[in-house]
């Protein structure tokens, strides 16, 4: 078995497992069963384009940017791949409901797309403030027929309602598939999510192959739960390729302004069903986090980067709000390509790397989503510092 696989527990090294409460232990059970066996058996079909950034290129100087349009997917971002292998698993498994949280809104899109598909009731958990912040694409949810359910307990973001969505299935896992949006929770999860994703890097590999003859030198993904970092990794693992996963650096260095996993506040510990690096204050609480992207506003991260950062494969970084919201406009105004708010993080990594490598060298950068559904968030920050 290759070091980047899970064992049979779910364990990357000391990270991952299952941590649930024994009513969902027959359930993650049967999930796990149903997966490994039709895991082989099926492969997508769906190429995004990767695409040379030449005028941002040509501005910043030294290396080329390449961006992996996951932005060009069906609803807008990375997450339908996910969704449509996740949903074709539960119609295998006889479920007929289907839960699920999101943060930013595009994995509540895009299951709410495959249930319409389908035929099936879905269910949406989505925190009061992520709802705020993400109004359009609640109501991109509705017009697809999902139930949004708000969340108003704790920080009202995407941790509150990851805990609703496990609430639900521990009282419904008769007839419901909890369709889990980010390689996070407990086993099977982060394996499936994964899998699922790393359609992003097979074919970001292939295409930069039959394009350059070569393999990139960095790769770059923002990382919140870590699904589009993960799917654009994983291929890449076994070469010598530099990779980089940033996380939302928010407003500050202290805890509760940013949601920076391996910065100031993170530790070992364990957070809905997995374990990894937490966000924890110093009587071991979960922390409250902040980012001006709600798809990264999460204290935990996903087992396998905690394990890939543990072995010194990956690389993470941060980008504060500010840096974010600069790329984001950077990218827009430069190459026509409104980035969602949370790929803006790992453009501003970018922004600042490719000045120091080579113009031989070349990056990928993960551009997982647009940013439609950001643009009122960026002009009430926007109005906000104005008015400061």
């Amino acid at each position: 078995m290759s070091k980047y696989e899970p064992d049979e527990r779910g364990y990357w090294g000391e990270f991952g497992g299952r941590f649930v409460p024994e009513t969902l232990v027959a359930p993650l059970d049967e999930l796990t069963e149903n997966y490994l066996a039709l895991r082989d058996d099926a492969e997508f079909s769906r190429p995004t384009p990767l695409y040379l950034a030449e005028r941002l290129t040509e501005k910043l100087g030294g290396a080329r940017i390449f961006l992996k349009r996951e932005d060009l997917t069906h609803t807008g971002a990375h997450k339908i791949n996910n969704a449509i292998g996740q949903i074709l698993l539960a119609r295998r498994m006889g479920k007929t409901r289907i839960i699920a949280e999101t943060g930013a809104g595009q994995h509540g899109v895009a299951t709410a797309t495959v249930c319409a598909r389908f035929g099936l009731e879905c269910v949406i958990y989505m925190g009061t403030e992520d709802i705020r912040r993400q109004e359009l694409n609640v109501f991109r949810m509705r017009m697809l027929g999902a139930e949004v359910r708000g969340v108003d307990s704790g920080s009202r973001t995407l941790k509150d309602a990851i805990n609703e969505s496990l609430r639900d299935w521990v009282t419904n896992v008769r007839d419901t598939y909890y369709l889990l949006g980010s390689a996070l929770g407990p086993h099977p999860y982060p394996l499936m999510v994964r899998d699922f994703q790393s359609v992003i890097g097979r074919e970001a590999r292939r295409q930069f192959l039959e394009r350059e003859g070569t393999l990139p030198e960095v790769l770059v993904a923002c990382v919140g739960g870590g699904s589009n970092a993960i799917g654009l990794f994983y291929a890449f693992l076994e070469d010598d390729v530099r990779m980089i996963g940033v996380e939302a650096g928010g407003s500050g260095d202290k805890l509760g302004m940013h949601a920076a996993r391996f910065a100031a506040g993170g530790h070992v510990g364990i957070l809905q069903g997995t374990k990894s690096y937490v966000l924890q204050d110093a009587a071991g609480q979960v922390a409250a986090t902040h980012s001006i992207s709600a798809g990264l506003d999460y204290a935990s991260i996903g087992p396998e980067h905690a394990y890939l950062r543990a072995i010194g494969r990956v690389e993470y970084a941060s980008a504060t709000d500010d840096e974010a919201l600069a790329a984001f406009t950077e990218l827009s105004s430069t190459e026509g390509i409104i980035p969602a708010l949370e790929t803006a993080h790992g453009i501003a990594h970018a922004i600042k790397l490719a000045p120091k490598l080579s113009p031989e060298a070349a990056m990928i950068v993960n551009l997982s989503g647009r940013g439609d559904k950001d643009l009122m968030s960026v002009a009430e920050y926007e109005n906000g510092r104005a008015e400061q």
